[in-house]
This record gives structure tokens, C-alpha cells and sequence, in this order.
């Protein structure tokens, strides 16, 4: 679980680059401290091409997270068929995606509510 000594922008921050580094697509952070009633203060989303990419992201960022911060996630569900999966760090919860599952879901429409920042490559 998330202790309280690593900042969420810190914890930010290492996610989004652990994405980057596996060339993680279409990122996006979602903003949700204004609204009621939420489960967690961020969501970061990504974008794998398939479910070995998928587990990549999601291998690198718990890796990541791990090394950097000596934090490991509360809870992480979708590692079986890796079409989604979600990493939860309790204030910052991360979902990676297959395109099609995200397009489905369409999550960002849902929390349209939350400011959203596109994430860009550095790759």
C-alpha cells in the first residue's frame, strides 16, 4: 500500500516514465480531486498493442515503482488475459489497455468530469 511519504506527483511521475520507457501509448492523466465521491485522486491511462505489450507496461511499472519508491501496489487485477489491467498505488490507480478494450469502455468519457492532461512521448 502507498505509504504517505512518497508524494503522488513522485509516484506520478516514476509511473509515466516506466510507461514511456516500454513505449506505452495515448497516456493520459485524469485529474479526479475535484470530484465527488472518487475512488482515488489520479487515474493514469495507457495503451498497449497487445497483451505481451500490455504486461510489459504493467511489469515495468510495478518494477519501477517498486525500485524508486519501495512502494507496492494495494491491489492489481487483469494480469491473466492483460486486455486490462489495472494497478492500484490507492490514490493514483493505473489502467493499461489493449486498444479495443479501452475503446470500449471508454473510461475518460465516464470521469469526463476530471481534468485531463495528455501525456507525450519522449520517445
Amino acid at each position: 500500500m502507498t505509504k504517505k511519504n512518497v508524494s503522488a506527483d513522485g509516484l506520478i511521475a516514476v509511473i509515466l516514465k516506466a510507461i514511456d520507457e516500454v513505449k506505452g501509448l495515448d497516456i493520459q492523466l485524469l485529474d479526479l480531486r475535484e470530484i465527488e465521491n472518487t475512488v482515488c485522486d489520479y487515474f493514469i491511462i495507457s495503451t498497449g498493442t497487445s497483451n505481451t505489450h500490455v504486461n510489459a507496461i504493467s511489469s515495468a511499472i510495478q518494477k519501477q515503482v517498486g525500485k524508486l519508491s519501495k512502494e507496492k501496489p494495494w491491489h492489481v487485477e487483469g494480469e491473466g488475459n492483460a486486455e486490462w489491467i489495472l494497478i492500484d498505488y490507492v490514490n493514483v490507480v493505473v489502467h493499461v489497455f489493449q486498444k479495443h478494450i479501452r475503446d470500449y469502455y471508454d473510461i475518460e468519457s465516464l470521469w469526463g468530469d476530471a481534468k485531463i492532461t495528455e501525456i507525450a512521448s519522449a520517445n
